[in-house]
């Protein structure tokens, strides 16, 4: 017979192939949306992703991407496959985990002690093993970390460095004893090193560790020693996170002004002497504590060198900085910008322990830390970073209710009864933290994972085993593939695994009880999440769910211990409580495949290409955010489509550093024309220009506004608070005169519309400030002539358009600016909003019809999350304008035809009907098809009055979207109703709007 050791490793093989296994036949087959593509594109090339970075996991991404060979399209795979093998590895770690706290409950040994002579017998051996099989593939099978698994994200990679340094700190509980037993904490700090190149939810980890380690080095542990040892982990995770990641660094730039500018070394002379300082002190220290025989110093120091060498993988970030990638964020190529990009300075701070609340007014503004520039061999000050100054009354303990961006009051009204220009009281700021930070954001999510999901719309609250039933429940929850009911199972036995671990091992039950919180409610607290979020965040907490396995992989020993009266035979006892709990992941696995399987999934890929085939060549197109702009990056740096097209992230266009590397060559791609030299936009300089209305200047010259501002012009020059100087804009009518000859010449107006070309543009720009990347766009546009197509993604805010909508033209996914007034829109007459731009008709028709790839939308097996759903639902909305531009040009037999297509490539059964559907109706009317739009009508208004009725009944706050969608849907039904002129249909529509959409 085996011994247990070998069927313990045997055992852990198995749960670990049919893990991977799982996750490869589940795997997304190329880039999804969000950060992915950002991540793979990275990786590849060895490139800056946003801070703080993730280096460690961009060269193992680099190796693994190898793995393709000469396929790039294959990269995606083997990347999302790294995140698979990480995921896979982290259950087998938790496996032997669970399974080394389930031997000192079975064998009536609790506590920190070597157990590894001790041989189980036959049945302790199946209960063991079971313990760890449930527990382990309790969390390969739960929702978040599934989701983690298949993608190319650090939550996967992260997780792994938690259960490595956990395996790894009861695995040293065992040799504590042996002379070289310290080489096992050295490791655990080399790997704490290293999963800091990763993300830095690892650190929450150390004091559960420091916790084993009192518990095993103390011979009668008391509450004092643990709260002391609690802090001391405290203080070391502090100590990494502040004193080692940015801390040596800033240490280091400090060091590299002083010798450059008082010494006047060359550059980088500060940070080479920072190295070899810091190498003598470590030296000297260890030198120190070997000869005077202090082997705690000694191991703490060793501990200390072995983080740092792990922490080395941070030197890609300057080293490949400095040959300035494409995707090159921050550029933190220095010391200094490598410590900003370190902080995370581009996205801010949120306060946490004190700070001001959401209805403070700054009073004043201060001059914070410089920000250094090299500048003729020696470093200047740029700028101060201003700092506001606020009253202490403004300011309280723990600010949860801090932001005062636009809406976020009303957000916060959904969860406490706060009022506008009022300081909230401590109790309405403890309020939002447990209902919104600590219930919505986190209770919610544990629950999705272990006891059920209602669905994959955002917001969507827990499925408890009472709500089974779909009776009452619109289309999209009750057909919803993420609709996932666990009955509460695994709550339940990992409730009774905390008990019972809790009653019988307390020490260790602390330990994971610890580790459960750290990651968990300490992660909300440092999190401090703002009252409303682009997309659900229960990926963060991988760290809990992870923990919380351990103890339904222990609720099989609780349940063994429940079944004893009835069974007494030990064996038959320990296969009973096995296989039911079994059941568990079982059917957590059959609840989660169907909405976690992302096989023939290709929509982000194609999403990216269609849009970049949505431009001319050599163009430049401006995108919105993350799903916009992220898969291009992927399809074209690792596929190597349209390398031509520079793309241009908005939001980026607001800093010095993105707007420098716009004019600078990437591969194929030209520079951006500009006039405006970089220190026209260097940080603190333009960052905004405010509007000074001035009665003499009814409009302005945008070509002369790009030369006063280069000149720094005194008339545009105000004064503001503080005596600081600014920039100014004195009207906010823009004109641009057009060369029409020329633009006629290079033929980029379609044929249909040469007689719109107009001599001068004109628009209206807005009434308030004009920041930086409105100022870059307007620069782009005097100085580009022409010379580059300038388009805008179709996906952006159409605040984002500059108010240049007029003179936008629809080619696919993405408008062209062009020097073409649209006719005034018919829709205008009626007091509708009026469409964005105009049509293209043949280059439209030509994206939709032919270039454009729809892989598998049409597709009912291919599960497309909420997101994705919502997104692909735009391609109709481009289906519609064509279809009616056909229309009115007099061609409904193409007008047919691409409704046809439309229809076919987007079925309601893959991707459901939605507003943009809508618009089809009228036009399937006029082109005789009357039975099918009245089957479309009826089908989409019963869906958005029974969406309604179940959304007003339940918590509409929180549903607010959904409701604003249907109620979206209805308008666009009236209307359709309303045009074909159908008053049964309208009436009832009109109706529906009395009964749900009450006038205030």
């Amino acid at each position: 017979m085996l011994s247990y050791s070998r069927l313990n490793n045997l055992t852990g093989a198995l749960v670990f192939a049919a893990t991977l296994t799982t996750y490869l036949l589940t795997l997304e087959p190329t880039v999804s949306f969000w950060d992915c593509g950002e991540f793979i594109a990275s990786a590849r090339q060895l490139q800056v992703p946003h801070p703080p970075g993730a280096p460690l996991y961009l060269l193992l991404g680099r190796a693994v991407s190898l793995l393709a060979g000469a396929q790039p399209e294959q990269v995606a795979w083997w990347v999302n496959a790294l995140s698979a093998l990480s995921s896979a590895l982290t259950v087998l770690f938790l496996f032997w985990t669970i399974t080394m706290l389930a031997k000192k409950l079975v064998l009536g040994r609790p506590g920190q002690h070597d157990d590894r002579g001790l041989e189980p017998s036959g049945g302790q051996t199946l209960l063991i093993l079971g313990s760890g099989v449930v527990g382990a593939l309790a969390l390969a099978f739960s929702d978040s970390f599934w989701f983690n698994a298949v993608e190319a994200e650090v939550y996967a990679l992260s997780s792994l460095g938690t259960a490595v340094v956990v395996w790894l700190m009861l695995k040293w509980e065992n040799r504590a004893h042996e002379a070289d037993s310290d080489r096992w904490l050295l490791l655990i700090a080399y790997v704490i090193g290293l999963s800091i190149g990763v993300h830095l939810l690892n650190l929450l980890a150390i004091p559960a560790l420091a916790l084993v380690y009192y518990f095993r080095r103390s011979a009668q542990p008391t509450t004092r020693g643990g709260l002391l040892t609690l802090g001391l982990g405290a203080a070391l995770v502090l100590g990494i996170l502040l004193g080692v990641i940015p801390g040596l660094p800033t240490v280091a730039g400090a060091l590299e002004v002083a010798v450059v500018n008082g010494l006047g070394l060359p550059f980088n002379s500060g940070v080479v002497l920072f190295f070899v300082l810091l190498t003598a002190l470590l030296a000297g220290g260890l030198r120190y504590a070997r000869r005077r025989g202090r082997p705690q110093l000694h191991t703490a120091l060793l501990g200390l060198v072995f983080i740092l060498i792990g922490y080395a993988s941070y030197l890609i970030v300057p080293i490949r900085s400095g040959f300035n990638p494409a995707i090159d964020e921050n550029n933190p190529d220095e010391v200094l910008s490598f410590v900003s990009y370190l902080k995370r300075e581009q996205y801010g701070d949120r306060p946490l322990l004190y700070g001001p609340q959401f209805s403070a007014q700054p009073i004043d503004q201060q001059a914070g830390s410089p920000r250094y520039v090299r500048q003729g061999g020696r470093y200047v000050v740029a700028e101060y970073k201003p700092e506001a100054v606020y009253r202490p009354e403004d300011k309280m303990l723990l600010p949860r209710l801090y932001s005062n961006q636009p809406g976020h009051l009303r957000e916060y009204q959904k969860w406490t009864d706060v009022q506008p220009e009022q300081k909230p009281t401590m109790g309405q700021n403890l309020a939002f933290l447990i209902k919104y930070q600590l219930g919505h954001m986190y209770g919610r999510y544990f629950l999705w994972n272990f006891v059920g999901r209602e669905s994959d719309v955002q917001q969507a609250g827990v499925l408890w085993p009472t709500a089974s039933t779909k009776n009452g429940l619109p289309r999209e929850l009750a057909d919803n593939r993420a609709r996932n009911n666990y009955l509460a199972l695994p709550l339940l036995l990992g409730v009774a695994g905390l008990l019972f671990q809790g009653r019988r091992d307390g020490r260790n039950a602390l330990v994971v009880a610890l580790l459960f919180a750290l990651t968990g409610v300490a992660v909300v607290l440092y999190l401090n999440q703002p009252p409303i979020e682009p997309r659900e965040r229960d990926y963060a907490f991988a760290g809990s769910y992870y923990a919380f396995a351990i103890w339904i992989g222990l609720g099989v020993l609780a349940l063994a211990e429940g079944l004893r009266p009835l069974l007494r035979a030990e064996r038959l006892r320990a296969a009973a409580a096995g296989t039911l709990a079994l059941a568990v992941p079982v059917l957590m696995a059959q609840q989660n495949w169907d909405d976690h399987d992302r096989t023939g999934r290709y929509a982000a890929l194609d999403w990216a290409r269609n849009m970049l085939n949505s431009v001319a060549p050599n163009a430049i197109l401006v995108t919105y955010a993350d799903n916009d702009t992220f898969p291009l990056w992927y399809a074209q740096q690792v596929e190597g489509l349209r390398p031509d097209v520079r793309v241009a992230v908005i939001s980026y266009l607001n800093t010095d550093w993105y707007i420098e590397q716009m004019q600078q060559r990437q591969g194929a791609s030209a520079p951006w024309p500009m006039t405006l030299p970089p220190s026209r936009y260097a940080q603190g300089t333009n960052d905004y220009l405010p509007y000074v209305p001035n009665p003499a200047v009814p409009a302005v010259n945008l070509r002369e506004f790009v030369q006063l501002v280069k000149q720094n012009s005194p008339l545009l020059q105000v004064q503001a608070r503080g005596g600081q100087s600014l920039l100014s804009y004195p009207s906010a009518n823009f004109f641009l005169d057009v060369d029409t000859a020329a633009v006629r010449r290079q033929g980029l107006v379609p044929a249909e519309r040469r007689g719109q070309v107009v001599a001068r543009m004109q628009w209206q720009v807005g009434q308030d400030v004009l920041e930086k990347k409105q100022l870059a766009l307007l620069d782009l546009l005097a100085s580009n002539n022409w010379q580059r197509p300038v388009y805008f993604s179709t996906s952006m805010h159409p605040e984002e358009y500059l108010g240049l909508d007029r003179y936008l033209q629809l080619e696919g996914l993405a408008y062209r600016v062009l020097p073409c007034a649209a006719p005034r829109p018919a829709e205008a007459d009626r007091g509708a909003a009026p469409e964005i731009g105009t049509v293209a008709r043949h280059l439209l028709d030509d994206s939709l019809m032919r270039k454009f790839a729809y892989r598998n939308l049409s597709l009912p097996r291919v599960y497309l999350d909420e997101q994705q759903r919502r997104l692909m639902g735009q391609y109709r909305e481009q289906f519609a304008r064509l279809t009616r531009a056909h229309l009115q040009a007099g061609d409904p037999v193409r007008a047919r035809q691409v409704i046809d297509h439309c229809l076919r490539v987007l079925p309601d059964d893959s991707v459901p009907y939605d507003a943009f559907t809508a618009d089809l109706l009228a036009p399937l009317v006029q082109l005789g098809q009357a039975p099918r739009a009245h089957q479309m009508m009826d089908l989409m208004t019963n869906r958005a009055q029974q969406s309604l009725a179940y959304y007003s009944s339940h918590e509409p706050a929180r549903f607010e979207r959904e409701i604003q969608t249907n109620v979206l849907l209805l308008s666009r039904l009236y209307q359709a109703a309303a045009d074909t002129g159908d008053q049964a249909r309208a009436t009832r529509i009109a109706q529906l709007f009395q009964q749900y959409v009450p006038r205030s």
